[in-house]
């Protein structure tokens, strides 16, 4: 299914944003991979989660979006259903996405944001109102997404991670109560697995660069619980 076609002004190429099909899982694949590759970590385990992901009960499939520029994957958004549970037991089906990648070359063009948008709008017509993530700050809250303490988001334990993130598709979704948030074990990934996974293609070297301990900080960072 095609949900945004266009031609882009500054390039004149056909831009389309369409649900991905099985003949394009391999590409997808090798193109996470790429982006993720010594991001975070040695290596990446993306790759292998987008793998894994469409054969969860709790993958979305009409919400596995590519982005296309004159017919190649640029890009690609995937989502998974989570849940928050509030303190008296009540359950909330939400949605959480990841992996979300872009090409190398093509990141910093807007390709991201479209992805992003256009999922939202998609979600909000299925009935989903409030998306939770983990990423870097810097990269989502132009995107809507707030710290999760102010959401009155946490983990079990009372836990406000800085790198989870919320974000409401409609007003007043979270109704003010407290949360903790549940996560899919879709998310769940071997690092066995992926190193079987990684045997099957091209080998890259794994190796470090900056981004990776600005990334230890972040997803070890914890803010202060709200006052309630």
């Amino acid at each position: 299914m095609i949900y945004l076609e266009q031609t882009e002004t500054t390039t004149g190429k056909s831009l389309i944003i369409r649900q991905e099909q099985p003949a394009d899982w391999s590409e997808v694949e090798l193109m996470t991979r790429a982006a993720f590759w010594n991001l975070y970590a040695p290596g990446c385990v993306e790759h292998y989660l987008a793998h894994q992901l469409r054969q969860h009960a709790d993958f979305i499939a009409s919400l596995d979006l590519v982005v296309t520029l004159a017919d190649q994957i640029v890009g690609n958004i995937m989502y998974t259903r989570a849940k928050l549970v509030d303190d008296q037991g009540h359950v909330k089906p939400i949605l959480t996405f990841g992996p979300l990648s872009v090409r190398p070359g093509y990141q910093r063009k807007g390709y991201g944001k479209r992805l992003i948008t256009t999922s939202f709008q998609i979600a909000q017509s299925l009935g989903f109102d409030t998306v939770v993530i983990f990423g870097m700050p810097a990269n989502y809250v132009a995107r809507g997404f707030r710290c999760c303490a102010d959401c009155h988001v946490s983990l079990p334990g009372n836990q406000y991670p800085a790198a989870m993130l919320v974000k409401t598709l409609v007003p007043n979704a979270l109704a003010g109560r407290h949360w903790i948030y549940q996560e899919s074990s879709a998310m769940d990934v071997s690092q066995a697995d992926v190193d079987r996974f990684d045997r099957t293609l091209p080998p890259l070297v794994k190796g470090w660069q900056p981004s990776q301990e600005e990334f230890n900080i972040i997803s070890r960072a914890m803010i202060q619980p709200p006052t309630r």
